[in-house]
């Protein structure tokens, strides 16, 4: 884990007819990879694993992986459901990489056990998969991820299916190894959070193509896709511009007013709908509204309450001028 990197990872990846993907990511980089269903990010990571064709290149650390078989890319790779040897106890399962690499399986045995300490798991070493919670295992599958001293951190929604207060935990301790790390890790996920907080840059696809790349903080300032911008809570509305490109403008669901009459006035920005879902976000009420486009809005409980905000209602919205933000097409260079 501590050898020293020079050049990172450079990509410029096709998988037939689905994925193009060019990413750059320095050495220490942890790239978070978000975009709807069928966006292409899982069949990203697997082609960088080597688990399907590729053409084009991706070079870590000046080697095309793509030359290489999957056995000898040092790649590590973490997948939704962990997907451990059954009939291997925690230890096993981690100490799998090292043995099958030439590691004595006392070198092996003790580099397992200082990983499962690391996560807090050691004294689960002797447990089969079936006999530890979702978030155990999946401490299990990083630790075996990591055991091979991989180059690159493959990381493909680890946290999907665990508990909310699990994936808490279980994401800080991610978090304080990966600041270590001199690899790349990319990091597939569904959550803002993990975005936010445990990735310096972030990588948005759609359809395929990269749609948007940058800082965390700046793709969740100037979301350019409706699914970031609902994956960070803000409402979105892309307005064609022939001189320039697209032009976006965002607002916070809590600026949004919602009546069950036409408001008054000219100075707002206003849309028709009818209520699609009201689930509770905090201390407000959440809707969802089928306008056009969709759009998001906060209520209070009781203004929920007194409107009859319930799925199928019809209702305006207005946003004030002065709540909204404006800016020019999202770059999508390297």
């Amino acid at each position: 884990m501590t050898r020293p990197w020079t050049t990172g990872l450079q990509v410029d990846l096709v998988v037939p007819e689905r994925v193009r993907v060019e990413l750059d990511a320095e050495p220490g980089a942890v790239v978070a990879v978000i975009g709807p269903n069928g966006a292409g990010k899982s069949s990203f990571v697997r082609a960088l694993a080597g688990l399907v064709p590729a053409g084009g290149t991706a070079l870590l650390d000046g080697v095309d992986l793509l030359t290489l078989s999957a056995r000898d890319r040092e790649v590590g790779l973490v997948f939704q459901g962990q997907l451990l040897f059954p009939h291997l106890s925690a230890l096993d399962n981690v100490a799998f990489g090292p043995r099958s690499r030439g590691r004595s399986r006392r070198d092996a045995d003790l580099q397992a056990q200082e990983l499962l300490d690391l996560f807090g798991i050691g004294h689960l070493s002797h447990r089969r998969p079936r006999e530890l919670s979702g978030g155990q295992a999946q401490r299990v599958a990083i630790a075996r991820a990591l055991a091979t001293e991989p180059r690159l951190l493959l990381h493909d929604e680890p946290f999907a299916g665990l508990d909310v207060t699990v994936a808490m935990a279980l994401r800080i301790e991610l978090a304080q190894h990966l600041a270590s790390f001199g690899g790349v890790t990319i990091l597939v996920t569904h959550e803002a959070i993990d975005a936010l907080t445990l990735a310096d840059q972030v990588l948005v696809l759609d359809e395929g193509r990269v749609a948007q790349r940058g800082t965390p903080q700046h793709v969740a300032a100037q979301p350019a896709t409706d699914h970031v911008a609902r994956l960070v809570g803000v409402n979105l509305i892309r307005e064609p511009d022939q001189s320039d490109g697209d032009r976006f403008t965002t607002f916070l669901p809590r600026d949004v007013t919602v009546s069950l009459r036409r408001p008054e006035g000219s100075a707002r920005l206003q849309w028709q709908g009818t209520v699609a879902s009201a689930q509770q976000h905090g201390d407000a009420v959440r809707l969802l509204i089928n306008s056009e486009p969709p759009l998001l809005a906060d209520v209070t409980p009781q203004a929920a309450s007194e409107l009859g905000l319930s799925p199928g209602r019809e209702v305006w919205l207005s946003v004030k001028a002065t709540a909204v933000s404006r800016y020019g097409t999202v770059a999508v260079d390297r």
